[in-house]
């Protein structure tokens, strides 16, 4: 679902889709045809600019879908593999704005 062109920056978008639903970097990545490592980045000030706000960044933890872990150090990257079990089926994290 991509958007047309409008006036509005790629980050002003982003914002707005995070409104409406929580989406990983990929699924970001791919509706704003952009690479991952810039949606991260678009997440991260995004993040930045809400803390003067009423709205928050909430973010749902990548997961090993094989034994459920989800205590990663790093919440905003996908990591390769899970410590827990050494599984590679991690769910990538997803970011929502509230």
């Amino acid at each position: 679902m991509r958007e047309a062109k409008t006036d509005k920056t790629t980050r002003q978008r982003v914002t707005e889709r995070l409104r409406t639903e929580a989406m990983p970097a990929a699924a970001i990545a791919r509706e704003f045809d952009i690479k991952a490592s810039a949606a991260i980045s678009h997440v991260e000030h995004i993040a930045q600019s809400l803390e003067h706000t009423a709205e928050q960044l909430l973010v749902a933890p990548p997961t090993c879908r094989d034994c459920g872990f989800d205590d990663f150090d790093d919440l905003l990257n996908r990591p390769g593999r899970c410590p827990e079990c050494k599984s590679e089926s991690v769910e990538e994290p997803a970011f929502r704005i509230e």
